[in-house]
C-alpha cells in the first residue's frame, strides 16, 4: 500500500530520487534504517553520509548496514545535521542528490534528547547547500512527543518561507485521520 504508512510513501517517493551512484545524506540516523534504504538505493558506485549526536545511533545504524550486508558505501558522523555543509567533503558539495530527515528522537533511546527547531531549520539549510538542483529532502516530522508540535510548527515555517526559485515545497499529511501525528515535508532545489 503506497501511502499506508509515512514512513513507507517517503520512501516511495525518495525511492524514485536517488538511484546507482547518486550522493546521499541520512541527516538523521537514527537505528538506521534510512541509511540502509540509501545505501541500497545508490549501490557500491554511490555514497551515503549519516549524521547523528547520539554515539549509540550511529553504533545501531553499523549493526543494521552490517547484518543486511549493504554496500561499503556509508561513512557516519557523531555530528549535528546543522553541520552537514561543513563536514561533507567538499568534492559533494552541491552534488547530493537525496537528503532525508525523521525528526524527533531516537526509538529506543532517551526519548528527552530530540531534535530542535533551531538546529532542525539550520540543517534544512544545510541541505538545501549541499543539494544539486532537482534534489530531494524529505522531512518526517512527529508531533506526538513533547516539543514535536513545537519543532514541526517551526520547520513548516521555515521551509514555506523558502523562495521558489530556490525550492519547491510540498507537504503531505493524512487528511481523514485526525490523531496522525506524522507530516512530510518534500523540498526539490531549483
Amino acid at each position: 500500500m503506497f501511502i499506508s504508512h509515512t514512513v513507507s510513501f517517503v520512501k516511495a517517493v525518495m525511492g524514485q530520487v536517488a538511484g546507482p551512484g547518486d550522493i546521499a545524506v541520512d541527516a538523521t540516523v537514527g537505528n538506521g534504517i534510512d541509511t540502509l534504504f540509501l545505501s541500497q538505493q545508490v549501490g557500491p558506485e554511490g555514497k551515503v553520509f549519516g549524521f547523528d549526536i547520539q554515539q549509540n545511533a550511529l553504533d545501531n545504524a553499523r549493526q543494521r548496514l552490517a547484518s543486511q550486508g549493504a554496500p561499503d558505501n556509508v561513512t557516519l558522523h557523531l555530528a549535528g545535521h546543522e553541520r552537514m555543509a561543513e563536514v561533507l567533503p567538499d568534492e559533494v558539495r552541491c552534488a547530493v542528490g537525496a537528503v532525508m530527515f525523521n525528526f524527533g528522537y531516537l526509538p529506543g533511546g532517551d526519548e528527552t534528547v530530540i531534535t530542535r527547531p533551531e538546529t532542525s531549520c539550520a540543517a534544512i539549510d544545510a541541505a538545501l547547500s549541499v543539494m544539486r538542483r532537482g534534489g530531494v529532502a524529505s522531512m518526517v516530522l512527529y508531533t506526538g512527543h513533547p516539543g514535536g508540535a513545537e519543532e514541526a510548527e517551526a520547520i513548516e515555517a521555515h521551509c514555506a518561507a523558502i523562495p521558489m526559485d530556490r525550492a519547491r515545497v510540498m507537504q503531505c499529511c493524512m487528511t481523514n485521520h485526525p490523531g496522525a501525528q506524522t507530516r512530510v515535508l518534500l523540498v526539490e532545489k531549483r
